[in-house]
């Protein structure tokens, strides 16, 4: 495990692309951390770091950290920073998870919150 030096993802963003901001960061360090551009344990900025690297909001680091745990390549633990948990496989970056289906079923998608005639809430999915 690599203490005492963080480790800064090397990303680089495209603003004119409709893939947002987040999802840029999480792929790119995925394939960083599938390449042994950057090894397991090793301590990644924290989001603020992050964010100011990047030029982003913290919100949008914020955002692509939690993607990137939620699929399980990185872990945050109190008092030790966030640090890689473990390479992105080839199962991982083809099939992705369930945050990939959820992700290719644009969910959640458009909701428009409408009322019936007696005030009750309808959604309409559009």
């Amino acid at each position: 495990m690599s203490r005492g030096k963080t480790f800064v993802p090397p990303v680089v963003l495209d603003r004119a692309s409709e893939t947002p901001l987040y999802r840029q960061i999480c792929m790119q360090m995925a394939r960083a951390f599938e390449d042994g551009a950057m090894p397991r344990g090793a301590r990644l900025p924290s989001t603020r770091l992050l964010a100011r690297i990047l030029g982003v909001s913290r919100n949008t680091a914020s955002a692509a950290y939690d993607e990137l745990a939620a699929d399980g390549l990185i872990r945050g633990r109190h008092g030790s920073g966030t640090r890689i948990e473990r390479h992105a496989g080839a199962a991982v970056a083809s099939a992705g998870g369930l945050n990939k289906v959820i992700r290719q079923a644009q969910y959640p998608s458009r909701v428009l919150p409408i009322a019936d005639a007696d005030g009750n809430a309808l959604y309409v999915r559009y």
